[in-house]
């Protein structure tokens, strides 16, 4: 009973803290592969359009954009035709429509392991506990990535195969399957593949086991009948998304021509100079880093029941006893050895790219959770995972990144402010060391925009300095003799403040934004010790003034 409530009480956070929102800023992918292009297609708004959405590459397929965000701000779009909804729209409905819908679609992964429990000999509610309080779930599963479409696809397609996989005390033929549910299979295979072609990696093992189990015999031939099934499926799904992306992308100056998303993902990601281009890791990154990033404890008792579960299978097959091999074929056989198959094989064979971030293993929260859950144990170390769990979900929450979001909520009041006809305003708002702005945040018209928003990123002081010269001196300006009354806004982290100061305009105003930390250019601990801290895990917003004339520009140091 107790579990119960405790995964109620957490399944009520996971909703109440998207609606609250959110303020971490995980990775720009959360906003630049489905919310910021879909509310440039849908809602006609200012958004910036990454190269993987152009029809000169289209590496992503555009149907779960379409399907998650795009239905979100389609909905939006036909409340404001129909005059249902009150005032104008705001950022904060932008950011939060979407992220709504990937919370209620995040509680597929609570009944996936409601079914899954039994099946695989774990403790259904624990299971549930352990889904519902990792901060994975709180924040990825809860966000717009790609990665969380991946993760529920996972979690269904162990489904759709437990029954025929799982272990059961007598081995015995699994009954018929009805012909729906090959193909099925297949569909959710095919989807998984476009959306990521990863997925792949996290399909094979529950492919592989639903084949055996569901042969007649080991042969070959057998296998392949097997696999044969779920081809219908997986052909009918593939033709709907590559009819879906031949039509998004195409254009008047292409000819028609098939779209192969998956196609072009593969063969920009095959070539290691474009992996450079993203950051490469060491092939190890995924086991000894990322998955304790991710899920602390849990990773710790999976890589014990694999240290455990090898070691068991070669004495036993060194000792080249009979009755020994016999023992390591149930071992092998048994629930626990294929959960730690759908946890260690998709890791592996994702570990072979150099790539590695720790977004790419979310799927795997599913079988681990199982893994970690036995119906014989309790739960172990639940003191660390309450603990582990609660700095991640502030950490990637709150902290990350943190004041971006609500910086561009405050920059939308700005400029959506009232002003006097006969004083027209530009704003050009200059972003540098932080992670790029999801412009569909701010709410800008298409076309016209009075608003100039400039991602420097990390740039230099000098480039920094040079560019402010140049956007205060702009002819449209009043100061320059222009009709435009022109405000500057540079946008920045505590830590980085002194590059603006040294660039010597005038400061008219500040805000700041607390919390926000970026690892790029972390604060120092001297400075956390002193009694700016709250400066320097902050974002500033500072808004500046023209240059005085007597004021020379000498070099930087």
């Amino acid at each position: 009973m107790a579990s119960r409530v405790l995964w109620g009480s957490l399944s009520l956070l996971r909703l109440v803290w998207c609606l609250l929102p959110q303020t971490g800023y995980v990775h720009p992918d959360e906003f630049f592969q489905s919310p910021e292009v879909m509310a440039g297609d849908i809602l006609g708004i200012e958004a910036t359009r990454p190269w993987e959405f152009h029809p000169s590459s289209s590496c992503r397929t555009v149907v779960f954009p379409l399907l998650t965000s795009g239905s979100a701000f389609w909905l939006l779009r036909l409340w404001e035709e129909l005059g249902l909804w009150p005032g104008p729209v705001s950022g904060y409905v932008l950011l939060v429509g979407p992220r709504l819908l990937l919370t209620a679609l995040s509680f597929a992964l609570d009944l996936a392991v409601y079914h899954l429990a039994p099946l695989w000999k774990a403790e259904r509610w624990n299971a549930l506990v352990l889904l519902s309080g990792s901060y994975v779930t709180l924040v990825f599963y809860t966000r717009t990535f790609s990665n969380a479409i991946e993760g529920l696809l996972f979690a269904w397609l162990l489904v759709l195969v437990s029954p025929h996989v799982a272990w059961s005390p007598a081995p015995k033929k699994p009954a018929p399957s009805p012909w729906w549910h090959s193909w099925l299979l297949g569909g959710i295979v095919a989807a998984g593949f476009f959306n990521r072609p990863t997925f792949l990696a996290f399909a094979l093992v529950p492919i592989l086991l639903w084949g055996i189990c569901g042969a007649t015999n080991t042969a070959f031939k057998s296998l392949a009948k097997e696999a044969l099934g779920i081809l219908p499926g997986a052909t009918l799904t593939a033709a709907v998304f590559v009819a879906v992306d031949s039509w998004y992308f195409s254009s008047p100056s292409r000819s028609s021509t098939l779209v192969l998303t998956p196609a072009n993902f593969l063969h920009y990601n095959l070539d290691p100079q474009n992996l450079a281009r993203h950051g490469t890791h060491l092939r190890l990154t995924h086991l000894a880093v990322n998955g304790f990033l991710l899920f602390g404890m849990l990773h710790v008792q999976a890589l014990q029941a694999g240290w455990q579960q090898l070691h068991v299978c070669l004495q036993a097959f060194a000792q080249m006893r009979f009755l020994s091999v016999l023992d390591a074929r149930s071992l092998l056989s048994s629930p626990r050895s294929h959960l730690l198959l759908l946890y260690f094989m998709p890791l592996a064979l994702l570990s072979a790219f150099s790539h590695q971030e720790a977004r790419f293993l979310i799927p795997l929260l599913v079988p681990l959770v199982l893994l970690c859950s036995p119906q014989t144990q309790p739960v172990p170390c639940k003191g660390t995972l309450v603990l582990f769990n609660a700095l991640g979900a502030l950490f990637f929450g709150c902290l990350h990144q943190g004041g971006l979001v609500p910086g561009l909520e405050h920059l939308e009041r700005v400029v959506h402010a009232p002003v006097l006809p006969s004083a027209p305003t530009h704003y050009t708002l200059l972003f540098t060391h932080t992670y790029m702005p999801p412009r569909h945040l701010l709410h800008l018209p298409g076309l016209g925009s009075p608003v100039e928003v400039v991602d420097m990123g990390g740039t230099e002081d000098r480039v920094l300095c040079q560019a402010l010269n140049n956007f205060t001196r702009q002819p449209a300006c009043q100061v320059a003799g222009g009709p435009w009354l022109c405000r500057l806004f540079v946008v920045t982290p505590g830590t980085t403040r002194p590059a603006t100061e040294k660039c010597r305009f005038p400061l008219k105003s500040e805000t700041l934004v607390f919390p926000h930390l970026t690892l790029e250019d972390p604060p120092a601990l001297s400075s956390l010790l002193s009694g700016a801290w709250r400066d320097h895990l902050s974002l500033h917003i500072l808004e500046l003034g023209e240059k005085p004339d007597n004021v020379t520009e000498n070099p930087l140091p």
